[in-house]
């Protein structure tokens, strides 16, 4: 047992050093925080301008992260897929397979080390966007509290939705390996399932879509449950399922073939 746990540190500590080491990451990362946080404040604005007989086409919990749910998840997901893409472009992948033979446990490392970072940096910039949406709106439709009914689990499920978009593209990397393609299938599980399903007519745009992630993040960033959606604690299961099943595919594609 002893052995094993040192292993994993080693592998997890290999990951994480190789992570924060490449300075294009922490750069994408920031910048991607702060067109957020841009966004954010110009999205709060607009709402706080809205007049107040007129209905605001979001509630405010929900308001505090569109501007992340775009400019902060799209970012993160490439860098997901480059954790697994920008190896086998430069050859390192076989470096990596020679220190850690078990081909399973490069994936677990590079997904927990990757969600981790994704899940850290998304709470605090979910509390963030909260705090200056709430801060903007305050004045003439009331802001909320962190400690509104719903906020709190709000904030956290907003959290781990990015660190579950971070894990699909470390999935896709290691399955696709070519950056193109790999983006391109992370991002269809990201966004363009959820797309594909408003063009269908109803009711089959809810039935289907509630099961794809944009829709299962709306539900559980909303103060008010939109119909025909899952619950919000099945709409978590339903983030979660996302990363789970395409890293176990992940998993059974990297016993199967050569580095």
């Amino acid at each position: 047992m002893t052995s094993w746990l040192a292993r994993a540190r080693d592998a997890l500590a290999f990951e994480w050093t190789k992570l924060q080491s490449v300075r294009s990451n922490r750069w994408t990362l920031a910048a991607a925080v702060i067109v957020t946080l841009g966004v954010t404040v110009a999205i709060a604005e607009s709402l706080a301008s809205t007049p107040a007989n007129r209905p605001a086409p979001f509630d405010t919990l929900t308001a505090s992260f569109l501007g992340y749910a775009e400019y902060t998840v799209l970012p993160v997901t490439v860098l997901g897929v480059l954790v697994f893409t920008s190896e086998y472009a430069s050859g390192l992948i076989r470096t990596t397979f020679t220190a850690v033979p078990r081909r399973g446990a490069v994936l677990a490392a590079k997904a927990v080390v990757t969600g981790a970072a994704a899940l850290v940096v998304g709470e605090v910039l979910a509390v963030t966007c909260f705090l200056l949406t709430q801060a903007i709106v305050a004045g003439r439709h009331g802001g909320l509290s962190l400690s509104h009914p719903g906020v709190p689990g709000a904030i956290a499920a907003v959290g781990l939705a990015l660190a579950a978009c971070a894990a699909v593209g470390v999935a896709a990397g290691a399955i696709v390996r070519h950056t193109a393609g790999a983006i391109a299938a992370a991002i269809t599980v990201v966004y363009l399932l959820a797309l594909l399903c408003m063009f269908l007519p109803g009711p089959w745009n809810t039935r289907l879509g509630r099961f794809t992630m944009p829709f299962a993040a709306y539900q559980v960033a909303s103060l008010h449950q939109r119909a025909g959606l899952l619950p919000p604690a099945i709409s978590v299961v339903v983030l979660v399922a996302w990363p789970a099943i395409a890293l176990l595919a992940a998993a059974a594609v990297l016993r199967r073939r050569d580095a």
